[in-house]
């Protein structure tokens, strides 16, 4: 397989990176904000090179040639007055227009700039619906209309791979004309898919993992909810229950599939609740727990607090969906790869050499 380089944007903790570097891609950049997110990165990754902390700071010219940009891109709404002025006037615009103080921009910019072979942009399943149509829209048309890639479209829930319901919407854009289909992606039978027995450390029986587990898949006794907190919820969920609303805690078992895991799961954890039995109080997931539900190794390290650890595997993709869709994309990803373009070295080339 020919070598290949991608830039990983809005990268969170790498799941990704991680998705890509497996078909044998190499990290040339990275971008991410959060402290806390940059340190756990860091303690995976190294420090091959930097990780920029704002990317609306950063000038495309000086971000490395690749071939593939990744980004999991926030989903922010695009103001439509100045558009909408523009049409009025009957003046020109484009995404430089439409998309300007969001960070989808900065994406925008930097395809233009570099023209990667191939994309692969990563958000929640409503960024469809949000802004009643008007931000997926945008971004469809400066995709396809304006930068010119051929696009593919996919909502895909991650219970085929881990046991979590988790759909998020995944786009796949090649500059060049290609045979990819998306629906072509071949997901394993939900009705033999993982469930939560995989990764709990008392079906496991997981030896001493300090500090979530004592040895012998004895969870440590802070995760089990304070008499108080299991009151609360159990109140909480039965005042909506009343209401006719589905709100309440999520109790999983080993052969269930647990709800979406989110970045508040630190507060309560009510989303993901593990029995530990009649009568008994249930516990929260530990952050390797968490890490396992998103796909992630065991060897993955966590040098952070169980508050940030929490935060970041709820905001973090499932890796093992990534690597099936970075699969899926690398013969015509191979096909579209050529002899280095001929083009004027930026200082950031310079130092990537």
């Amino acid at each position: 397989m020919a070598p290949f380089s991608f830039i990983d944007l809005f990268a969170g903790i790498g799941g990704i990176r991680l998705g890509f570097e497996a078909i044998g891609g190499r990290c040339v950049w990275t971008s991410e904000w959060n402290k806390f997110a940059q340190q756990t990165y860091i303690s995976r990754f190294g420090n091959e090179h930097a990780v920029e902390g704002d990317i609306t700071k950063v000038a495309a010219a000086d971000i490395p040639r690749h071939n593939v940009l990744l980004a999991g891109f926030p989903c922010q709404p695009f103001s439509i007055a100045g558009v909408s002025k523009k049409n009025a006037l009957g003046r020109a615009h484009g995404f430089a227009c439409d998309t300007q103080g969001t960070l989808f921009f900065d994406v925008a910019r930097i395809i233009e700039h570099h023209r990667p072979e191939a994309i692969l942009l990563e958000n929640v399943k409503n960024l469809k619906s949000h802004d009643k149509g008007n931000t997926f829209k945008i971004i469809q048309r400066t995709l396809e209309d304006e930068l010119g890639y051929e696009m593919h479209y996919r909502v895909i829930d991650a219970k085929h791979f881990v046991p979590q319901h988790r759909e998020r919407i995944f786009m796949v854009g090649f500059r060049d004309k290609t045979s990819f289909d998306f629906q072509a992606l071949k997901l394993r039978d939900l009705a033999s898919g993982p469930k939560m027995r995989e990764i709990l450390h008392e079906c496991r029986n997981d030896p001493a993992m300090p500090p979530y587990t004592e040895g012998e898949g004895k969870v440590a006794a802070k995760y089990t909810l304070t008499p108080r907190l299991w009151e609360y919820l159990q109140a909480y969920a039965a005042k909506h229950k009343a209401a006719g609303n589905g709100f309440g805690f999520g109790l999983v078992g080993p052969d269930d599939t647990a709800r979406t895991l989110s970045a508040r799961y630190h507060k309560d954890g009510s989303e993901i609740l593990v029995s530990q039995g009649p009568g008994m109080r249930p516990r929260r997931l530990t952050p390797r727990e968490c890490a396992r539900l998103m796909g992630y190794p065991d060897e993955f390290p966590i040098p952070v607090s169980d508050t940030q650890a929490y935060r970041q595997f709820g905001n973090s993709v499932v890796v093992p969906v990534v690597e099936a869709i970075a699969r899926h994309m690398e013969p015509h990803l191979q096909g579209l790869l050529k002899p280095a373009r001929k083009s004027r070295k930026s200082k950031a080339d310079a130092v990537a050499a």
